[in-house]
């Protein structure tokens, strides 16, 4: 087992076992706390499905090394008594520029699931983006959120099956779709394959994976729908002819989730989508050993504040969320930290999370001399060397 998670590692004491494990969410120092928490927690099926990248998780972490590749430019002489962390994001005012990224299955890393996802970004005025696989509906989901969520897609090979998805979601007031584009090509998860291979319970009642239909048994949104014809949850046949299909059969914004390349952010410009989520998929998609925070710079520059863009994918620090807002991001999203905090504490955890990021913000943003967020700029970001 050692060797198994010596390759779903994060560089952290906690995660590294050296320090000692939390009791108490008032014990946390960083949100990596919550990430041993969690391990010791869960079966290891449900740990690995957290914690997997693609292969040997080359991407995953080249998503935490790349944040090492620029430096701060702080300035001095600044009033920071005062720090405003707010953003105004597609018509609405966020508390905080850290979002929840869409995340499948939650319930299988606390029985409240997304339920206490919500819950917590109310309590923290914070944008949720919930997962098509999720395992709570988007109606209960808006309901415990008290407001509208964004909906992330995996559009399918039948139509009318990705067609009915976005009319459930409209329907339940979400004012965003995020398209997902990632998993064309599928992907290699090789550390959930060694911890599922340890994992002694009999999963096949929950996980029944001979059928799509089977799979997506536990997934509510599939509720009623027809998926004799849709053999896997995302088609290889996608591409921006689908897109603009997307855009004319809903009346939400469409962002598309997963550019990493100037010449698809130009794509989506030119296709006249609504934004961006510069995402490799918390480094679970392609084994490109390319990080996000790296992309962000040539996507930023080819979208030229045309449309909004959102970056995800290995956020951890508040550094690391200044440091995607000084290269331009308008706003980023967090994965795998909340639901370590999810699984480790339920709702209250997940609002941890979102304090002690926010926190760790407010204090480089003190450090920087930027008071508010929209002071923070290029000049406040080098790269290292």
């Amino acid at each position: 087992m050692r060797g198994i998670l010596a390759a779903a590692e994060e560089e952290s004491p906690s995660a590294a076992g050296s320090i000692d494990v939390i009791s108490s969410i008032d014990d946390a120092i960083n949100v990596f706390d919550f990430e041993a928490v969690a391990r010791k927690k869960l079966p290891p099926a449900h740990y690995g499905y957290l914690a997997t990248g693609t292969e040997d998780n080359v991407t995953l972490r080249a998503n935490r090394e790349g944040f090492k590749r620029f430096q701060l430019r702080v300035r001095r002489l600044i009033d920071v008594r005062d720090i405003d962390t707010s953003i105004e994001l597609m018509g609405t005012r966020w508390n905080s520029p850290i979002a929840l990224a869409p995340t499948g299955s939650q319930k299988a890393f606390h029985s409240a699931g997304e339920a206490a996802v919500a819950r917590a970004a109310r309590e923290t005025s914070s944008l949720q983006i919930l997962s098509t696989v999720t395992t709570t509906s988007v109606e209960e989901v808006t309901r415990e959120r008290d407001g509208p969520v964004w909906f992330q897609l995996y559009a399918g090979g039948d139509w009318d099956v990705t067609l009915a998805l976005l009319k459930r979601a409209e329907r339940a007031g979400c004012p965003v779709v995020a398209f997902t584009v990632d998993l064309q090509g599928g992907s290699n998860r090789e550390v959930l394959k060694r911890f599922s291979k340890v994992d002694k319970r009999d999963c096949t009642l929950c996980h029944d994976r001979s059928t799509l239909q089977s799979r997506m048994r536990r997934k509510p949104m599939f509720d009623g729908l027809d998926l004799a014809r849709r053999e896997r949850a995302t088609s290889r046949g996608m591409t921006w002819d689908l897109a603009r299909r997307i855009q004319d059969a809903t009346s939400m914004k469409l962002f598309i989730k997963g550019i990493v390349t100037a010449e698809d952010a130009a794509l989506c410009v030119e296709n006249g989508l609504d934004g961006i989520i510069v995402s490799n998929h918390g480094g679970r998609a392609e084994a490109s050993g390319r990080s996000t925070i790296e992309c962000l710079p040539e996507i930023v520059k080819a979208v030229q504040g045309r449309i909004p863009v959102v970056i995800d994918s290995g956020f951890r620090r508040g550094t690391d969320v200044f440091k995607a807002l000084a290269l331009g991001a308008d706003a980023v999203a967090v994965g795998r930290p909340y639901l370590w905090g999810l699984a480790s504490f339920g709702q209250e955890g997940v609002r941890a999370v979102l304090n002690l990021l926010r926190a760790e913000l407010m204090m480089v943003m003190r450090q920087a001399g930027t008071p508010s967020i929209d002071k923070i700029s290029s000049s406040h970001i080098m790269r290292a060397g």
